[in-house]
Parts: C-alpha cells; sequence; structure tokens
C-alpha cells in the first residue's frame, strides 16, 4: 500500500510540474512575441539615423550633417502653407536610383519639383541640371529603405537636398522640395 501512495504522490507531483513548466514557457513565449512586435514597431516608425551613420563612410557621414535652423523652419512652413504662397516650381526628370541595401535589391523611382524662390533662380538651375542631377541621385542612392520610407525620412532627404542644391546656388535659393512620384520597389 505504501508504494501505490507514493506513486500516485508523484504522479501527481509530476503532472503539477509538467502544468507549471507549461506555463511558464507559454508566458514566456508571449512575452517574447510581444517583444518582438515592440521593436519591429519602433524600428518602423522611427529613422535609424543611429545605423546609418554607423554604416556611412566620413566623407558621407559629413554630408548627412544636420540640416540648419533655416532650412527645418522653410521645410516646415512647406507642409502649412497655402496654394497661393507656393512660389515658382522647377521639376526635375524622374529620378530612378538603387537604394542602398544589404539584402536583394530595391530602387526607387522619384519625381521632383524644387520650389524657387525667384524667376532668375531657373536661368541658372537650367545650366546646372547635370550638376543638380548628381547631388541628388548620390544623396538618394545612399539612403536606406527604412531611411526613406517614413514621413521624417522623406523629410529629412528633402533637407539634405534643399541644403546640398542651396550651397551651390548663387541667383536665390531653393525654399522647397515636392516629391510628386515615388515608388519603392
Amino acid at each position: 500500500m505504501p508504494d501505490k501512495e507514493t506513486k500516485e504522490e508523484a504522479t501527481t507531483e509530476n503532472k503539477k510540474s509538467n502544468k507549471m513548466l507549461m506555463i511558464i514557457i507559454i508566458v514566456v513565449l508571449v512575452l517574447i512575441i510581444i517583444g518582438g512586435a515592440v521593436v519591429a514597431f519602433l524600428l518602423m516608425s522611427e529613422d535609424p539615423k543611429e545605423q546609418a551613420a554607423v554604416q556611412q563612410s566620413a566623407p558621407q557621414a559629413q554630408q548627412k550633417a544636420a540640416p540648419s535652423s533655416r532650412t527645418r523652419e522653410l521645410s516646415e512652413d512647406t507642409e502649412s502653407r497655402k496654394f497661393s504662397e507656393i512660389g515658382i516650381l522647377y521639376p526635375l526628370d524622374t529620378f530612378t536610383v538603387n537604394l542602398k541595401s544589404d539584402a536583394g535589391r530595391r530602387y526607387l523611382k522619384t519625381t521632383i519639383s524644387l520650389e524657387l524662390n525667384g524667376k532668375e533662380l531657373s536661368i541658372e538651375l537650367d545650366n546646372k541640371i547635370p550638376v543638380i542631377r548628381d547631388r541628388v541621385i548620390r544623396i538618394l542612392s545612399s539612403k536606406t529603405l527604412e531611411e526613406i520610407s517614413s514621413k521624417k525620412g522623406k523629410q529629412k532627404v528633402s533637407e539634405q537636398i534643399i541644403d546640398t542644391l542651396n550651397s551651390m546656388i548663387s541667383d536665390g535659393s531653393i525654399k522647397g522640395i515636392y516629391f510628386t512620384e515615388f515608388v519603392i520597389q
């Protein structure tokens, strides 16, 4: 009789420990899934400028310097302005560039229009169109999918293009950038 009681107690303890082990495993799996979802959400919604800075070489890191406060003010104004306040638009041809990627090939096809500060600037831009296209292609092709897929990422690219082009221009300035086509594949 004592053998049966100890066997029953042992099987009862085994069943209890098995149930407890299953509960612990389920809780850990749920926590891992929730943690993974939170991390994925944060990576998709934020701009990975820290990762980009690590991956970039020194010359490219200088190119990615923080935009001036004047540029930030201008870009914020472009979102809140009325149509009647928008200046002269200078359309550029379509750009098709390979995005910087470790896994797989991604490309960006975009059409950009520049908002000019004055009519005299369009003459200077006409004469420098190959240089302008080169600078825009270099900026766009240095970006990853994560950098340009968010609204903040597009804003940073716009600011970088404005800063780069304004540093080359002598007859005025570019007030804003408008993407009229933006396709990532």
